[in-house]
């Protein structure tokens, strides 16, 4: 019997130490870097796993569109056109040979002039190997020019590197496991001493200050990075009390100096990427937790949805002030103000929650949008929209009763687009769209069940986030790709006909079709919370809500960059194949004496008969 107890212990014993095996190898934590960095840290950024995290990746849906035979199919020709940069390719080989583990870099302290920055990384690769790296790394950055200067500081029996090269200047040492590196000598050594254990007061390490443990207890415990600032540290010294900032009221400074830190991460979650961002502060304003009551108007075809509060307190307060850069806004203005339509008029007609949908049915070739509010009073909502129509003296509105709902409506647009602008005002919910049948349509909705709400794919998106009190996003890229697909792809074959320059980059034939992309595109969906300390904003998606208005941003800014230079390159080019004007070109003048012809100079070969 008591054999058995013992080999029952025994199985316990290591059913418990493969547990914590696998858990420690799928949850991350910065405690361990934490401890080595001072109480006054100020911004902190970590990477526990970089081979763990460029495995992760390769399970994920975006890899997989790459993967996908077809992609690289249609790749192949773009791809042989742009320059091969193996830097990159050697800088991942060499993080993986090395095998680096929590690599950190920690903003100590700024001021006007200089940062003290610190950072390092353990590797549990081949040791010289992580040296070589580490060399190769370092002559990178500093070069070898005639600025470079190098000593050797001997340091508790380390040997720190301290190199400079003009303005550069950096201090590295190797302990153990450990490569460690600081713009700052005394910070290294301060960073050695904790390394090694003679530093160990734990309470002044930034693992015991409360204001990182915080914000990042709202983190996820597995992540692929992670990112702190103490907001509140920079507040004190860049925003002290006396000082005042240009067009930003007392109230919008008293709130930009509760902002205590931030935080955020990003993780991969089987095959998906999710983004954790978290604002400490208190409660910005008490407006009740989000119902999404424009959410009705959603259907299957909706490929964006968003919902939120507006504090219109604040935006009607600034229109006065945005009327001066945008002086057409000062009709409506007075309108308001000769109609006795005061905030209070517009809070006691409007509910503060607002929605925000695009629906992209298969037979159109643009996406219907909306925007709806909840009305709290349609007889003050009718008479704000009556009198904003009745203002705008550059449209003819027209007013109509359909069902108990007023439609408000004009018409706008061309000759290849043509749009009826309309306003609906029921007893519950104003919508506004740019197409009067899609609007009408929507009212008919918003009396009944969400389509959206009810479709499988939303629901296991809405599961996959925290609660959404504060704010909610979900975005369809399947939908999105399909629909733009079927719209743009006859656009490109059309282009490649009056370009044929197209067909030197892209083979056209080769665009993967729609199905090789969605079925690896899963909803993107964001919430937004209050939790207790700070405001969390969870996303999750192929991509994440935050991911995609950075990509869009650079995207708008590429775009924007290479019309800029195309624009330039074609008014070069037009000054210079425009013929010269008439002030410009020489006169012929001629010469009343004719000049003597020169004679030919006599060739080399020429002799003498």
């Amino acid at each position: 019997m008591k054999r058995f107890q013992l080999l029952v212990m025994v199985a316990a014993v290591t059913a418990a130490a493969i547990w914590w095996g696998l858990y420690r190898s799928h949850h991350t934590s910065s405690a361990a870097v934490t401890t080595l960095l001072p109480k006054e840290t100020i911004a902190f950024v970590h990477f526990p796993d970089f081979n763990r995290s460029w495995k992760d990746f390769h399970q994920t849906d975006l890899y997989k569109i790459w993967s996908e035979p077809a992609v690289q199919d249609f790749l192949q020709k773009p791809r042989s056109k742009i320059p091969k940069n193996e830097a990159v390719g050697r800088t991942i080989q060499d993080v993986q040979s090395t095998e680096i583990k929590d690599a950190f870099i920690a903003v100590i302290s700024i001021d006007y002039t200089a940062w003290k920055v610190v950072g390092g990384f353990r590797f549990k690769g081949d040791d010289a190997k992580a040296q070589t790296v580490v060399e190769n790394w370092r002559a990178k950055v500093l070069g070898r020019g005639p600025e470079f200067k190098h000593e050797t500081v001997d340091y508790q029996g380390h040997q720190i590197q301290a190199e400079s090269s003009g303005e550069i200047h950096f201090a590295t040492v190797r302990d153990g496991q450990w490569f460690l590196v600081a713009n700052d000598l005394d910070q290294l050594k301060a960073l050695l001493d904790r390394v090694d254990g003679r530093a160990k007061d734990a309470a002044t390490t930034l693992a015991a200050d409360d204001v990182y443990t915080s914000a990042t207890k709202h983190m996820p415990s597995a992540y692929t990075g992670l990112a702190f600032v103490n907001i509140e540290q920079i507040i004190k010294k860049f925003l002290p009390a006396e000082f005042k900032l240009p067009d930003v009221s007392e109230e919008q400074l008293a709130l930009i100096r509760k902002v205590r830190s931030f935080s955020g991460a990003v993780a991969f979650d089987g095959g998906k990427m999710r983004d954790v961002l978290f604002v400490g502060m208190p409660k910005a304003s008490e407006m009740g937790k989000l119902a999404r009551v424009s959410l009705p108007i959603a259907t299957k075809e909706t490929l964006f949805y968003t919902a939120g509060f507006a504090d219109f307190n604040h935006q009607v307060a600034s229109i006065p002030q945005f009327a001066t850069l945008v002086p057409a806004l000062q009709k409506f203005i007075t309108a308001f103000t000769a109609n006795g339509i005061t905030l209070d008029t517009w809070n006691g007609a409007f509910g503060q929650e607002f929605g925000v949908l695009a629906d992209w049915p298969a037979k159109s070739h643009w996406p219907l949008v909306f925007a709806a509010l909840p009305v709290k009073d349609s007889t003050k909502a009718n008479k704000i929209v009556t009198v904003l129509t009745t203002a705008d003296t550059d449209n003819t509105w027209t007013h109509q009763e359909k069902e108990g709902v007023q439609y408000y409506s004009t018409s706008a647009g061309g000759q290849f687009l043509t749009l009826s602008p309309t306003v609906a005002v029921s007893n519950k919910m104003v919508v506004l769209g740019m197409d009067a049948t899609a609007v009408e349509a929507a009212m008919k909705r918003s009396a009944g069940k969400s389509e959206l709400a009810g479709e499988k794919t939303f629901q296991e998106a809405e599961r996959a986030v925290g609660s959404a009190d504060q704010a909610f996003t979900y975005i369809d890229p399947a939908l999105i790709y399909t629909r733009v697909d079927a719209t743009v792809r006859p656009m490109l074959f059309m282009g490649a006909a009056f370009i044929p320059g197209i067909a030197d980059t892209v083979d056209l034939s080769k665009v993967p079709a729609p199905d090789v992309i969605t079925r690896h595109l899963s909803p993107i969906v964001m919430a937004q919370r209050y939790d207790g300390d700070g405001y969390v904003a969870e996303s999750v998606g192929p991509v994440t809500a935050n991911q995609s208005l950075l990509f869009l941003a650079g995207l708008a800014g590429g775009g924007a960059a290479i019309y800029h230079q195309q624009t330039q390159a074609a008014s070069m080019n037009t000054q210079m194949s425009s013929p010269p004007s008439p002030s410009s070109t020489p006169m012929d003048i001629p010469d009343d004496s004719p000049s003597p012809t020169p004679s030919p100079s006599p060739s080399p070969n020429d002799s003498d008969d």
